[in-house]
């Protein structure tokens, strides 16, 4: 063969081969396409947002000392309202806070107007409990008025919430005044506290008739100079110690005046609810059946009340004696007591361990000092867990 036709002949060969490469190729690239290796896969997950929390405040501005307040935080917005326990309106609130903390809240009246603003600083104490302080002005004013809340230990899940009713009156023969407020809780999806609501309704109410009753026995006899402008009165009030939806616990404030009396007087009752169960509770109830609860809950509230008394020095108006007389471990110095998350709070009421002009005297006792006594599946074993 010549030189020439073997050439062709080769190139021809190449040729071939390369194409049926190719073809042979292919596939196998469409297969490599259609399945990506592991390592160009990629997964993208995104992290829920916090869910909105809900704080309920007491507290005061300016010289008004019965400011409530309910906020709900979602990141940096806050809504919610505020009124005044005296008059029971509530006005709305919409505004931030930062992550410094600092936050401001517009006030709206019925309309929607702008009428107010909140300025102060959100903050967390030792106990996890939120407080507010800071100023409240008008809208493009420059006077200010300071206020401060601190965070109620209310833990409701839900909508259900603590809000404020009261018995109000005025006669102008006897001469008096009654101001009565107690709280009722709503918007629970069963009956829980039906039972709670009817207890601190009777109890406000109780106290109402008879301060009326007094009223009317007092209502013949002649009224001196010095009495007859000053009128008596009676004032409730409450403070909530602990609420969520096992448990409720409340100290009322009972305080009134009798015309040419020559002091007001006040004292407390408590009621502390078991919603669980549905049921009041009494101190007893805490601990294990047979427990000697009340020589160490008297035990720890005499040394912690003489040492109050010892770091106050000379201004102290307590002594060992009165101390004693009014903690000692007999029932009836233990009514009024309240379930808090630092401990067993014990109120000793004026002229109880110390006289009038001392006021009234507390005690909080950690639940780590009575964790042998409670009973651990009663309403305090959460707290010794």
């Amino acid at each position: 063969m010549k030189p020439l036709k073997i050439s062709i002949v080769v190139a021809s060969l190449l040729i071939a081969l390369s194409a049926g490469c190719r073809r042979a190729a292919a596939p196998q690239s469409a297969a490599t396409a259609a399945t990506p290796t592991p390592e160009v896969q990629q997964y993208h997950t995104q992290e829920a947002a916090p869910a909105p929390i809900t704080k309920y405040f007491a507290g005061s501005i300016g010289n008004t000392l019965d400011l409530h307040m309910k906020l709900v935080r979602d990141g940096t917005t806050v809504t919610g309202n505020y009124f005044y326990q005296k008059v029971g309106t509530k006005i709305d609130l919409k505004g931030t806070v930062d992550a410094e903390g600092n936050l401001m809240l517009e006030e709206f009246d019925s309309a929607g107007k702008a009428n107010g603003v909140f300025r102060g600083l959100w903050r967390s104490g030792e106990d996890g409990l939120i407080s507010v302080a800071g100023n409240w002005s008008k809208p493009n004013s420059d006077k200010k008025t300071a206020f401060s809340i601190h965070e109620e230990p209310i833990e409701f899940t839900g909508a259900t919430e603590i809000v404020s009713r009261a018995i109000k009156s005025t006669s102008k023969t006897p001469k008096y005044e009654i101001d009565a407020h107690y709280p009722q809780i709503v918007g629970a999806v069963d009956t829980r506290f039906d039972k709670f609501n009817q207890q601190a309704k009777n109890l406000a109410g109780r106290k109402v008739a008879e301060f009326r009753k007094d009223m009317a026995e007092r209502s013949g006899e002649e009224e001196s100079p010095d009495t007859s402008e000053t009128g008596s009165d009676l004032g409730i009030g409450y403070q909530v110690a602990l609420a969520n939806d096992e448990l409720v616990s409340v100290e009322f404030d009972i305080g009134g005046y009798y015309a040419g009396a020559a002091h007001p007087n006040s004292y407390t009752e408590v009621i502390n609810f078991d919603a669980k169960n549905g049921k009041p509770l009494k101190l007893a109830d805490l601990f294990k059946p047979g427990a000697k609860y009340l020589q160490a809950v008297s035990a720890y509230s005499i040394k912690d009340l003489k040492t109050q008394s010892k770091s106050k020095g000379a201004d102290s108006m307590l002594t060992d004696e009165t101390i004693q007389g009014g903690a000692g471990a007999e029932l009836k110095n233990y009514k009024s007591w309240t379930i808090t998350r630092k401990g067993l709070a014990i109120t000793f009421d004026s002229y109880q361990v110390a006289p009038y002009a001392a006021g009234p005297q507390r005690v909080v006792i950690p639940y780590a000092a009575l964790k042998d006594l409670i009973k651990p599946d009663g309403v305090l074993g959460r707290f010794v867990k």
